[in-house]
């Protein structure tokens, strides 16, 4: 399905500017911005992929990665085609890419009504907007946001961060939780590797923490490419900046996409990373794609003892009264569901 796309401003000659993402693209008749699937149409700019769902699953929230927003519950989670990054490593290039590669525009056409009708059926307790760039499908996420909200769900966002100030301030309402993607600390790996800019995505997770939007942070750390001292501290004290208590998650990089000449991410590298964190003063830190790994694990940041033990997307084990600690009452910051 089609429909005319937000936040964008008619120019000369028949061109529009699209202000929804920081690429902020100029397009002209007929032809369509960087993520592929935003169309100028005589002077209108339209959507191609409002309610066209190339992806729609029940995901355990852990997967996002939340560690802090409603743990152990499901995440109705979907997606169109469409990226308005061009990532190297991408997990999920072949959704991902496609209208850049092919211009084809394919999925499965669904209203919002019918999104939140089926994600409060399926017992999940939030809409996760995923899998690509929920930027470049705003449209959709706009108009089931408020339904999913009528109905008793929280929406939350995965997504890279590459965003105007206009659409945070357009989304915010209707947003509880973001998991942002800080994919390195250095403007050139964004340009070379992301086809994108860095300082727009630290812009917006300062606005996000600054509107109350509960905050989590993904850091995929690969090797030679992110992973020096010098870099991960300047990740470290940005988040501390944001707030002490935002989560840090550091993945572990598998060859993906066009980056299969890189190893896996060690785990000396990834327990390195780790530890810069908490010498920031990160109250949470953890690492990613190992499951077993004690760093998937939530600690009291006070007292040291286990809150919540996790085997990959799995919770094993929940020791928490409410929020708090039960060891020494300290409060485990977050969105979870009796407080």
């Amino acid at each position: 399905m089609i429909k005319e796309a937000m936040l964008y401003e008619k120019l000369e000659e028949g061109k529009v500017r699209c202000n929804l993402c920081a690429h902020r693209c100029t397009i002209q008749h007929g032809r369509r911005g960087i993520c592929g699937v935003r169309e100028n149409k005589e002077g209108v700019l339209y959507s191609l992929v409002y309610g066209t769902l190339i992806a729609e699953n029940v995901d355990p929230i852990e997967k996002k990665p939340f560690f802090h927003v409603y743990p152990d519950s499901q995440s109705y989670s979907i997606a169109t085609v469409g990226c308005n990054f061009s990532c190297q490593f991408c997990q999920n290039h072949d959704i991902s890419q496609m209208p850049r590669k092919t211009r084809i525009i394919t999925g499965e056409d669904s209203l919002p009504t019918e999104i939140a009708a089926r994600a409060k059926k399926s017992g999940a307790m939030t809409i996760a907007y995923t899998y690509t760039e929920p930027t470049i499908y705003f449209e959709l996420a706009y108009d089931t946001a408020p339904i999913a909200i009528q109905r008793g769900l929280k929406n939350v966002f995965v997504t890279n961060g590459f965003m105007t100030p206009e659409a945070i301030d357009a989304i915010a309402p209707y947003l509880t939780a973001a998991n942002v993607d800080l994919k390195s600390f250095r403007e050139e790996f964004y340009e070379k590797q992301c086809g994108a800019k860095l300082s727009p995505v630290l812009e917006s997770l300062q606005k996000m923490k600054t509107m109350g939007i509960w905050v989590e942070i993904t850091t995929l750390l690969i090797p030679t490419l992110n992973d020096s001292n010098e870099e991960l501290k300047d990740i470290a004290r940005f988040i501390a900046g944001l707030g002490k208590e935002t989560p840090w998650h550091i993945s572990r990089f598998h060859p993906q996409y066009k980056m299969q000449n890189l190893p896996v991410t060690s785990l000396d590298a990834l327990h390195r990373a780790e530890q810069i964190g908490r010498e920031a003063g990160l109250k949470y830190v953890y690492s990613g794609n190992v499951p077993g790994d004690d760093g998937e694990n939530t600690r009291c940041f006070h007292c040291g003892k286990l809150l919540i033990e996790r085997y990959g997307f799995k919770i094993v084990g929940m020791n928490l009264q409410g929020n708090k600690c039960p060891h020494c009452g300290t409060a485990l910051e977050g969105i979870f569901c009796d407080i």
